[in-house]
């Protein structure tokens, strides 16, 4: 596998000499983040504020991103449009700004506007039907997305905690809300639209950053129990020995979301982007700031050997 190895197997990054700065900046970031939330606020689409939904069909497959400039062209700058059903068909999605006020007619209404505003030279949109997507669904799947959002991290902390010494529990978990919290200050903060195709982003940036820190915390049990070095020197190895690792997996993870970003269309760009900034969150935050919190908390070999801890116990004892 040499030839895979962006970073020589056994150097010697002093990371934890940067321990301080990479954690104060971290924690810096973290404020920032919380900060936006409450003060600027989440650009929430149609998905949690509710509005109409229009189903239109076509003739001939239309371009998704033709029909986007007409209906922008129309007024209509915030519409989502989205395949829908077979090739042909298109949902085409509003946000409320009073639009449901009149109930189905309403509705109807701003159905006939939408295809006809969508309409592509020879292949015209028949409306299909239009609906009043109510604000109430939208607060229950902002409820539901919070209620998944808690599971993961509760069951990560449950499983970390079954695999792990509570000080790596600890540290994982901390790494990975560090994580969640910057990509959703981001949104917060740039005000790009805020969906559920979002929300699943971020949930899969909690996945890709646990993963990532459960490997590097896995060489550094492994280093404690075949090395007799002192705690901040394995850890400084265990962060060189899966540099490489690191590097490739999130270069090719961020060359595939990027594609999909590129070329997944305006319904999946919001989960994509998520994505990257994730990505490159969890990456740093792997190499500076998890095995720093383990320092910081005080790890150590006796840590993991109950037999140690053990011995260290009756030590103790008078």
């Amino acid at each position: 596998m040499q030839p895979f190895n962006v970073f020589p197997h056994d150097s010697t990054f002093d990371f934890m000499r940067l321990r301080l700065a990479s954690l104060v900046a971290a924690a810096l970031l973290m404020v920032v983040a919380l900060g936006a939330i409450p003060l600027k606020g989440f650009n929430f689409a149609l998905d949690f504020t509710g509005g109409v939904g229009v189903e239109l069909r076509y003739p001939q497959a239309p371009d998704v991103d033709g029909v986007r400039a007409r209906l922008a062209a129309s007024g209509y700058e915030d519409a989502q449009v989205q395949a829908f059903g077979s090739g042909n068909d298109l949902l085409v999605r509003l946000q409320a700004d009073g639009k449901q006020e009149g109930g189905a007619d309403q509705a109807s209404s701003i159905g006939d506007a939408v295809a006809s505003a969508a309409s592509l030279d020879g292949n015209p949109a028949t409306k299909m039907s239009s609906a009043v997507i109510s604000a109430q669904v939208g607060e229950e799947l902002a409820w539901n997305g919070l209620y998944a959002l808690l599971f993961v991290v509760l069951g990560f902390l449950a499983y970390i905690s079954a695999r792990f010494e509570w000080k790596f529990a600890v540290a994982a978990i901390i790494t990975t809300l560090h994580d969640v919290l910057i990509c959703v200050g981001w949104f917060a903060l740039s005000g790009h639209e805020f969906d559920l195709t979002v929300l699943a982003g971020i949930l899969s940036v909690m996945g890709y950053s646990i993963n990532d820190t459960i490997v590097v915390f896995d060489r550094v049990r492994e280093n404690f129990k075949g090395l007799r070095l002192p705690p901040r020197e394995v850890l400084n190895k265990s962060v060189n020995q899966t540099l490489s690792r690191t590097v490739i997996t999130s270069f090719v993870a961020m060359l595939t979301v990027l594609a999909l970003y590129l070329y997944g269309g305006g319904s999946l760009r919001g989960m994509a982007e998520a994505q990257m900034i994730g990505i490159v969150i969890g990456t740093l935050s792997s190499i500076f700031v998890a095995c720093p919190l383990l320092l910081w908390l005080g790890v150590s070999k006796q840590d993991l050997m109950p037999k140690a801890r053990d011995e260290a116990a009756l030590a103790r004892r008078p």
